[in-house]
């Protein structure tokens, strides 16, 4: 009512003004100030078109907001089961699992193998549905032995009871079979690596002994034909990162929206104290390359400390001299610690993502990265042209030469580890989950 007045008051004072100009102009026989009346009827309309467009704004606000009420509720009624390859640890895919049990409390977990204990307690509150494999021996150590078996398996999983299927898969996960009416989204963290592009890191003729190379050959062709027709099972693709949907896109000939993977980043601070020694936090095995760091640390003869377990802990331990030391996994208060205090973090493998160089930026860590895959999405490399606006420095050629070049070139550089840090909020956990989100209003409830 206040508004209308307001308005209906200006408009009156306007139309007398102008009435009193042209009395004016009528006895003094001038021209009446017409420029004067056009700039108040200008500014009248501006008044009045602000009105409408926040009357506009107020109507979409609440609009969205019952959107989303009615969104949520909808959601909620949802029957949803979640897949997820193995349940035998916490790593980075175990995370995103996480958060999508967190927006759906209720949902049902189907996985191959579970090792109770190993993964958390959000995840082992729902109800968890295995396998045959998760009874055969061995299973929790060994399971990768029966990857021949891992499509069969997750086939037999029934989901006619569902509504939507939530899979998060770096494996056979994406590849269950669902009925017709009921609706999967995929997020994959990378196609099936064993028998795509780095099948030779796995069944390369030094990785395996004399029968294996016989036989593996006639699996993975299997194993490739199998992934690419179970593709086509999918409703819509989900990726880590550009790197891997680029991946999908290749060798599925599907697109894929990019969700970065969740990042607790509020749970680190920025370290300004840092000590004169250089990380490295990995899983211990070929494809990460940390024997190229072995190798150069060894030349040079800096302070590097590995974080870490695997396979290849023994022969790296043999390779390093006394300036390298090895730690065993850390749990993740005592490994922020080992971020905070890092002069950089060094990051000589190909990753998918790689979870740990945006925690390591979280805590202020510059990072020392390979120039290839999902590093060249959560990094900004040098620029002398930008020197405020970087968190690491890239080396392009997996080489003793290029690395060690590329720890040069990082020593001569004033870090700014506020920046570094601000820059990995992007990726927490948070951002994920909205994201999430609205993927699945708009495909799920919107679409319908």
């Amino acid at each position: 009512m206040s508004h209308r007045i307001s308005l209906k008051f200006f408009i009156k004072c306007i139309l007398r003004k102008k009435d009193s100009q042209n009395n004016i102009a009528s006895l003094g026989n001038v021209r009446p100030a017409d420029h004067c009346f056009k700039f108040e009827i200008y500014y009248l309309v501006k008044i009045i078109e602000n009105k409408i467009e926040s009357s506009r704004n107020l109507y979409k606000i609440k609009f969205e907001h019952y959107k989303t009420m009615l969104s949520m509720n909808y959601l909620k009624n949802l029957r949803v089961a979640i897949v997820h390859d193995w349940l035998t640890g916490m790593r980075g895919g175990e995370k995103v699992l996480e958060i999508f049990c967190q927006i759906f409390p209720e949902a049902d977990i189907y996985t191959l193998i579970y090792n109770e204990g190993s993964v958390s307690s959000v995840i082992e509150s729902h109800k968890i549905h295995t396998s045959f494999i998760d009874r055969f021996p061995f299973k929790k150590s060994r399971y990768r032995h029966y990857l021949p078996l891992f499509p069969t398996a997750i086939e037999l999983f029934n989901f006619k009871q569902y509504d939507l299927i939530l899979s998060s898969s770096h494996c056979v996960a994406k590849g269950i079979i669902t009925p017709p009416d009921v609706k999967h989204i995929a997020y994959l963290h990378t196609p099936m690596r064993y028998v795509w592009d780095m099948y030779e890191d796995y069944f390369g003729r030094d990785k395996v002994g004399f029968f294996g190379r016989l036989i593996i050959p006639y699996f993975a062709n299997y194993l490739r034909m199998w992934d690419v027709t179970s593709s086509n099972r999918v409703d819509w693709f989900l990726a880590n990162s550009q790197h891997v949907a680029n991946r999908i896109r290749k060798y599925y000939g599907r697109e894929a929206m990019v969700i970065h993977p969740p990042v607790e980043t509020e749970l680190f601070e920025t370290s300004q104290e840092k000590r004169d020694s250089f990380l490295i936090v990995s899983a211990l095995v070929p494809y990460k390359r940390i024997d190229l760091a072995v190798q150069v640390f060894n030349a040079n003869g800096k302070s590097l400390t590995i974080v870490g377990e695997g396979p290849e802990l023994n022969r790296l331990k043999k390779m390093a001299k006394g300036n390298i030391e090895f730690v065993e996994w850390q749990p993740g208060a005592e490994l922020r610690k080992f971020y905070a205090k890092a002069k950089a973090l060094v990051f000589p493998g190909e990753e998918d993502f790689g979870i740990v160089p945006v925690e390591a930026m979280a805590n202020g860590t510059p990072v020392i990265a390979y120039g290839k895959g999902g590093a060249l999405e959560t990094v900004l490399g040098w620029d002398d042209l930008e020197a405020t606006a970087r968190t690491g420095v890239f080396f392009y050629q997996q080489t003793a030469e290029a690395l060690s070049q590329a720890i040069d070139k990082f020593e001569k550089i004033e870090w700014n580890y506020n920046f570094i840090s601000r820059h990995a909020r992007q990726f927490d956990k948070e951002i994920f989950r909205d994201k999430i989100m609205r993927f699945i209003q708009e495909k799920i409830v919107e679409g319908e």
